[in-house]
């Protein structure tokens, strides 16, 4: 150890300023108190090597409900939207990912709705009774969340979705999205 001291004094000297400095500028932010505990709990979940913390109403509204100004069809949707909303695993580009252009509340009545099996045939989610349109993003490159390019699909069908309880707001929210199921004739 004295010897790492003595030969590395100066890397070692900026590896523990770097958190003061970032407390610093974290403090002196024009966040308000609400936003800034956000954002630490936001570096805290993303640099943590335990389990993610399980979505929210809100995460699920900001990361899959659609822009209902936006068309659908855009080619560039997914890469632009995956983008905006800030969507990702720890900064791992998401293998795929749904959009759906409904109100939060039509989706939140779908986990009423009785269990059926999801895509991988495992029986947990709940599918719609109408029909939702959606854009279904499938990852086609990069790996890391500023390289991640998209193909988007248009889709329209039932939605295939998991719910989960939220005790915060003792409700059950929607959870993830599965699939849009479309209709082949």
């Amino acid at each position: 150890m004295w010897i790492l001291i003595t030969t590395q004094f100066l890397p070692l000297l900026l590896l523990m300023l770097q958190p003061l400095q970032f407390e610093k500028l974290f403090k002196y932010s024009d966040l308000s108190d609400v936003d800034s505990e956000e954002f630490e709990d936001y570096l805290e979940e993303l640099y943590s090597t335990g389990p993610t913390k399980a979505p929210t109403k809100k995460t699920f509204q900001n990361q899959v409900l659609a822009d209902p100004d936006r068309p659908l069809f855009d080619p560039h949707y997914c890469n632009d939207e995956v983008r905006m909303k800030n969507v990702h695993n720890r900064l791992y580009c998401k293998k795929e990912h749904f959009f759906l252009q409904a109100t939060y509340e039509e989706v939140q009545k779908i986990c009423r709705h009785l269990f059926v099996p999801c895509k991988n045939g495992v029986k947990k989610c709940h599918r719609s009774k109408k029909l939702i349109e959606g854009v279904y993003c499938s990852l086609t490159s990069g790996t890391m969340i500023v390289d991640c390019i998209y193909e988007s699909f248009y889709k329209r069908g039932f939605a295939l979705i998991t719910c989960r309880w939220q005790n915060d707001i003792q409700e059950i929210i929607p959870d993830h999205v599965d699939d849009l199921q479309e209709l082949y004739s």
